[in-house]
């Protein structure tokens, strides 16, 4: 994670960790209607690669996931960001987890089962006390499975790792990102990328397709997918063919 949450203008990024998929879903519908942007995570390992690439104002912790203790990830989090607000999930009879979490700096809690509208309150609290609640609405942040990339600043992360690209490789995959999971013809990527139709651009985009691939896909599953006679697109390794 780099800067201190708020340092990128943006909307309001909030990190979901929760192993239950219905509560994960529930949670990020409460953020979106807030106005702010979920980025959710099933497990403490994919949470603190996401944390990284995105750099979340704000994070939903549960306190029991998976692979790694709900507070391990708190400790990590903070050891990356001390200043980042962090709710933590508690199960209702938990309470020395609760005492643990916020010992360990946990800035507030809620206890299972509650109401999304206490989670929005908690939230909206924690942000305004860190000076990030009145963030800007435009976002400069794309996510998609384990890649993350950031227009502001013109970084590309998968899977934590940070990954270089040059101008037009950045512009392509932002094109590429911005339409998640729709196909884009030659003509289409020229004209956005390159604004032009020039004769033999369609070599030109298979060039820096391959690149692409070669930077964000190699030693990974593939996200840039090509379709036979229409173009390319761009899904989550999760996503099938």
């Amino acid at each position: 994670m780099s800067g201190t949450p708020g340092s990128r203008n943006g909307r309001v990024r909030v990190l979901i960790v929760d192993d239950e998929p219905a509560l994960t879903e529930l949670l990020s519908v409460a953020v979106t209607e807030a106005g702010w942007r979920p980025y959710p995570a099933a497990d403490g390992h994919s949470a603190l690669r996401l944390a990284r690439g995105c750099a979340p104002h704000a994070v939903v912790l549960d306190g029991m996931l998976p692979d790694l203790d709900g507070l391990q990830v708190l400790r990590r989090l903070r050891c990356e960001s001390p200043k980042l607000p962090v709710l933590m999930l508690t199960a209702r009879d938990a309470l020395e987890r609760r005492i643990e979490g916020l010992a360990m700096g946990a800035d507030d809690y809620v206890t299972k089962p509650f109401s999304l509208e206490e989670v929005v309150l908690r939230l909206r609290g924690l942000l305004r006390r860190a000076g990030t609640a009145g963030a800007r609405a435009d976002d400069s942040v794309r996510v998609l499975g384990d890649l993350v990339l950031t227009e502001e600043t013109r970084e590309v992360h998968r899977d934590g790792t940070p990954i270089g690209l040059t101008a037009k490789e950045f512009d392509l995959l932002a094109l590429l990102l911005n339409h998640p999971r729709q196909v884009l013809s030659k003509a289409q990527i020229l004209e956005h990328v390159w604004s032009s139709t020039f004769d033999g651009g369609g070599n030109l985009v298979e060039v820096y397709i391959s690149n692409l691939r070669r930077k964000i896909d190699k030693g990974r599953a593939p996200m840039i997918r090509t379709v036979r006679g229409l173009g390319y697109a761009i899904r989550s390794a999760e996503d099938g063919r």
